[in-house]
């Protein structure tokens, strides 16, 4: 006699059963893969550029050429820019930030400056520097009249190194 206790046989009609670490590497595996994916869609999501219009670096439809007086300066907040009508009638979109260290310029009206309020840039209606320490004139934007609507790109600044007159667009 021996006493050597026998296990009883598995059912033949049953599979193996997955072993438990087997099921968790491979549930942890998908897991993974979807998160992976999940992080890749919000990557491009936010290096695609934002194409809505009116938002900034976008094309800004500004309105008629009548609704801009000569000698006007009009903000777009939306857009980072404002809208310069010249005395003779032409247009500029000159960039808010400053050329110094990018802060955000206000337009003083009683003064007709640009004057950063970090470190006292003064620039003209022209964008222009009047007093430094700002390197060069403010930026511009791409400005075009079509059917008498006056639009500003917003996609891509344009530095320049002093105003010159070619600078502005006349409708």
């Amino acid at each position: 006699m021996t006493d050597q206790k026998q296990t009883p046989a598995a059912p033949e009609h049953l599979p193996d059963p997955t072993p438990r670490r087997d099921f968790l590497r491979l549930g942890l595996t998908a897991l993974a893969g979807v998160a992976a994916v999940e992080a890749g869609a919000i990557s491009i999501g936010f290096f695609l550029p934002r194409l809505n219009e009116g938002e900034f670096g976008s094309v800004f439809k500004c309105g008629a050429v009548d609704k801009f007086p000569n000698g006007s300066v009009t903000p777009f907040n939306e857009g980072r820019f404002y809208l310069v009508r010249t005395q003779e009638g032409g247009f500029l979109a000159l960039y808010r930030k400053c050329t110094h260290l990018g802060c955000a310029v206000p337009w003083d009206q009683a003064k007709k400056q640009f004057i950063c309020p970090c470190h006292a840039s003064v620039f003209d209606q022209t964008g222009a520097v009047l007093n430094a320490p700002a390197p060069r004139p403010l930026d511009l934007f791409a400005v075009t009249i079509a059917n008498n609507q006056v639009q500003v790109d917003t996609s891509r600044a344009i530095s320049r190194d002093r105003f010159d007159q070619t600078q502005v667009v006349y409708p």
